[in-house]
């Protein structure tokens, strides 16, 4: 086996299907709790920016579920969601990402100046109003700052996944090693890091798109 090279080209253009299947796997697993946890974390710090007194204990219970190892909680999870489900997996991450951007999305609210919100609210902009177009609008930027380290580290955990039956490209890894043939290890890694990276930089246009003038303000900082 030491003779055995890093990567066999051919075996990677065999298997581009194969590849293909658990991508998409991975995509999904890791990336559908990023989206619930953004849509939990809104209502929660629109919360915890209102009664400021629950801001704490949350980010306390966040703090404590994020600690938790992964791969501990899966195997927790197993008798109530069954092995090799994505409910497995994806329960997990939903928690780390909201651990991640329930924070962001509470500095985001708390950013918003009195001011503005007084001028909006002489304008005649009902509570509603003043959140949709005001209050959220302005914590975009730390809205989409929190989507890309939570985004990164759920594509890096639901490897993880592959240990309990789910985790998309983590099944490369497993494969790899069990049979000491280092060419699927190095196709996972690269494929993770490709859609890691994809995955920001369409963040990264995404805060360009709808916060630019925050964009502004960076560069002219720098």
């Amino acid at each position: 086996m030491d003779d055995e090279p890093i990567v066999r080209w051919y075996w990677i253009g065999d298997h581009l299907g194969y590849l293909g299947n658990l991508l998409a796997d991975h995509a999904v697993i890791a990336l559908v709790p990023v989206l619930i946890g953004l849509l939990l974390a809104v209502p929660l710090g629109l919360a915890c920016a209102r009664f400021p007194r629950l801001y704490q204990p949350l980010s306390a219970v966040f703090n404590i579920v994020y600690a938790l190892p992964s791969l501990a909680v899966f195997v927790v999870l197993i008798p109530y969601t069954g092995l090799a489900t994505q409910a497995t997996v994806m329960i997990p991450l939903t928690f780390y990402a909201l651990a991640v951007l329930l924070p962001t999305t509470v500095d985001g609210l708390r950013a918003v100046p009195d001011s503005v919100r007084q001028a909006a609210t002489a304008m005649g902009y009902g509570p509603w109003h003043r959140l949709t177009a005001v209050e959220l609008p302005a914590a975009v930027p730390y809205l989409i700052a929190g989507l890309r380290v939570a985004a990164v580290s759920s594509i890096s955990l639901a490897s993880v996944g592959a240990l309990v039956g789910r985790g998309g490209l983590g099944y490369l890894f497993i494969d790899g090693f069990q049979r000491t043939f280092p060419t699927p290890i190095v196709a996972g890694i690269a494929l993770i890091a490709v859609l890691a990276l994809a995955v920001d930089l369409l963040l990264v246009a995404a805060r360009r798109l709808l916060a630019p003038w925050a964009v502004r303000e960076q560069g002219a900082g720098s």
